[in-house]
């Protein structure tokens, strides 16, 4: 028999996690002295104790490996935990790629530019969002704010407030300076009925949007964009759907030149 200090010094396991390991009823000494208190194990129970490093180096919980210890288990049910545990691994190191590939793209910036950029760029999913909207073309953005007088004055006649941020979606495929297909929406967290100019609609979620905040006046707001298209091209994503405005501080009375303006840029994007 061997106390439990020999037995860690021959495992290489600390004295308190053997006695963990035997609170939980993982490996439990073969024999309690009686007098003394010592937990005292066997030579044989080394193997045991191997086979909990070896699981637990592989990720296993404590409760998974006792459940894998079990005499009876069927090898196929191993396998598929096995199966299972590399599937986790595999997903865990597509995230940290990922990382490693955004770091790199950091880094590639700064020596470019020798500064760190003033927007930073994340990738989050965004929920499904009842809104009212009107889509139109209009000759310039900031020209979307008859829109926006429509649309409130709607809500305003049904006595609907809006919750949240309004935003506005730019549909247009590519790149335009005039005439832009522009919808402009108010969430609603209540029945309304639509019109021939009001929609009511839920936009749908997006599992990924690259989005960035700009915090100043809308004439200067295409630095925000060019940074957020500069991201998701050194990123190794591309956009898939229309672009998202979101108005987390609306400029007062439209304004285009209000430096107090917070607004969020969004566009669903793919990896490539």
């Amino acid at each position: 028999m061997i106390r439990i200090g020999d037995f860690s010094k021959l495992s290489h396991v600390s004295v308190k996690t053997l006695r963990y390991y035997d609170e939980v009823d993982l490996l439990k000494p073969l024999e309690v002295d009686q007098q003394t208190g010592y937990r005292l194990y066997a030579h044989h129970q080394l193997a045991r104790l191997n086979r909990i490093l070896a699981l637990k180096d592989l990720g296993f919980s404590l409760n998974e490996i006792k459940s894998l210890l079990e005499e009876d288990l069927p090898h196929e049910k191993l396998q598929a935990m096995l199966q299972m545990r590399e599937a986790e691994i595999t997903k865990q190191l597509a995230v940290e790629i990922e990382r490693l590939e955004r770091v790199r793209a950091r880094l590639k910036q700064i020596e470019q530019e020798n500064t760190m950029s003033d927007y930073e760029v994340i990738i989050k999913s965004v929920e499904a969002l009842q809104v009212a909207s009107m889509r139109n073309i209009v000759p310039t953005p900031p020209k979307q704010g008859q829109l926006w007088q429509k649309l409130d004055g709607y809500l305003a006649m049904h006595r609907v407030r809006p919750e949240g941020a309004c935003l506005t979606i730019y549909h247009d495929d590519e790149y335009k300076e005039t005439d832009l297909d522009v919808e402009v929406c108010e969430p609603i967290n209540v029945p309304l009925k639509g019109s021939a100019n009001v929609k009511v609609q839920t936009l749908p979620a997006e599992a990924q949007m690259a989005c960035t905040v700009h915090h100043g006046p809308f004439i200067s707001i295409d630095k925000a964009y060019a940074a957020l298209f500069k991201w998701i091209s050194e990123n190794g994503y591309r956009i898939s759907g229309p672009c998202r405005e979101v108005y987390i501080r609306p400029a007062k009375h439209g304004s285009q030149t209000d430096k107090n303006t917070v607004t969020e840029i969004q566009y669903p994007v793919q990896k490539t």
